[in-house]
């Protein structure tokens, strides 16, 4: 057995696999939805709720799915997880009207909750504490890459045999890597044989140990009390908010407002997650070097809230310029600016969770599912009672809120002492 062993990289590597797979099943039906509306005879307030169909049943079992990765580890939460989706996933094609759409829809939600949790509990057992920012990076870019791709895959895909074997097509990733996951990870690198004496020295160094019960009124009294947990929240809603928009209603947006073509269009739907990966990298990088060099407040905090002020001043901009091709490079800049902040946020996660960390990161996911819920709905109210601009203000004043809660943030303070 080598004294260098690099498995945690391959940890890494389904790691990254499990985000494209996410975001490729689910960022697909927005830019299928044109088709869905006219076979299903959808409006586009039926589509809203559909959308917030998944939003509702992922934060609903966010928290629940977590506290069972945190308990029964991450092998096999997440090939049911992976597994779930997959086949719900599959499913939508088989959707005959509103009612069964938004079943559908409320199934698979509830089947991929608890995933960007157990992606931090697995990296919270297998990464060594001076990793953890870009790692976090290099996953989220994995993520964004592919759902900045998707549009454009979905509607060659959907061009050659409809959106409805689309989504069976796009469901059949996941099964694979459900049956490799669950046959090779391990829980915790002590078990697996392939680990070197020298890399799990490297993993376990400065690892929390468990802090106490997974249970009990005292335990979630804990959670929802410290004085870590509401701005943690308060600060991951508007990412979730503003990025459920890009991959709901900015094609409708960038076609209604600024009348652009079915070519520029599927660019544009996808910039903000093409430009996205870029941040998710420079972030983790960012928030890992900056701890290095001024302490963890400035790493995590510092970093976090300075991205969401660009995505605010960005996201602000865009309902100031009538050049479509500026308004839409701007509003993919809001967005990459608050991907940016990504690293930190689920660094800070690991560091103020310890061995709770799946429970902690559902807490705070769950907050930007809540987002997730109502953006769809209140973009389409304000756009049919306002204009197209409206949201744009909503979601910018967010991203500014999202910077003043970084400040009440200490990455010092573990929530389960």
């Amino acid at each position: 057995m080598s004294s260098s062993s690099r498995v945690r990289y391959r940890v890494v590597g389904f790691m990254l696999a499990l985000g494209a797979v996410t975001y490729l099943d689910r960022a697909c039906i927005a830019t299928l939805s044109p088709d869905i509306r006219r076979d299903l005879g959808l409006s586009k307030d039926e589509m809203s709720w559909i959308y917030s169909a998944f939003a509702i049943a992922y934060a609903a079992f966010e928290i629940p799915t977590a506290w069972w990765a945190d308990r029964m580890g991450t092998r096999r939460v997440l090939t049911r997880i992976v597994a779930w989706w997959s086949v719900f996933t599959m499913a939508t094609a088989a959707a005959w009207s509103f009612s069964s759409m938004l079943v559908i829809r409320f199934l698979f939600g509830a089947g991929e909750a608890g995933a960007w949790p157990g992606m931090a509990r697995t990296f919270s057992r297998w990464i060594p504490r001076s990793e953890r920012g870009t790692i976090q990076g290099i996953f989220f870019a994995a993520a964004h890459v592919t759902g900045g791709l998707t549009p454009l895959i979905a509607l060659t895909v959907a061009g050659l045999c409809g959106w409805r074997w689309t989504f069976v097509i796009f469901g059949i990733p996941g099964i694979l890597w459900a049956i490799a996951w669950h046959r090779w990870f391990r829980d915790d690198p002590e078990q697996h044989a392939a680990v070197s004496p020298a890399e799990l020295a490297k993993i376990v160094a400065g690892r929390e140990q468990s802090s106490g019960q997974h249970e009990g009124w005292a335990y979630w009294r804990q959670l929802l009390r410290h004085r870590n947990t509401l701005p943690l929240c308060l600060m991951y809603f508007p990412n979730s908010f503003g990025f459920y928009f890009c991959i709901t209603w900015l094609p409708d947006y960038l076609r209604e407002q600024h009348g652009f073509d079915a070519m520029r269009l599927g660019f544009f739907s996808g910039l903000p997650l093409l430009l996205s990966p870029v941040a998710d990298l420079l972030g983790g990088v960012t928030t890992d070097a900056v701890t290095r060099r001024f302490g963890l407040r400035i790493g995590r905090v510092g970093v976090g809230a300075a991205s969401y002020l660009v995505a605010g001043s960005a996201m602000l901009l865009a309902t100031t310029t009538m050049h479509p091709e500026l308004a839409a490079w701007c509003i993919a800049t809001a967005v990459a600016a608050s991907m940016f902040t990504l690293g930190a946020s689920w660094g800070t996660v690991i560091d103020v969770g310890g061995s709770h960390t799946g429970v902690v990161g559902a807490a705070m996911n769950t907050s930007g599912q809540i987002g997730s819920v109502i953006c769809p709905l209140i973009v389409i109210w304000l756009q049919q009672h306002y204009d197209w601009n409206a949201p744009l203000y909503l979601i910018g004043g967010l991203f500014l809120v999202g910077a003043v809660s970084w400040g009440f943030i200490n990455p010092h303070r573990k929530i389960f002492e």
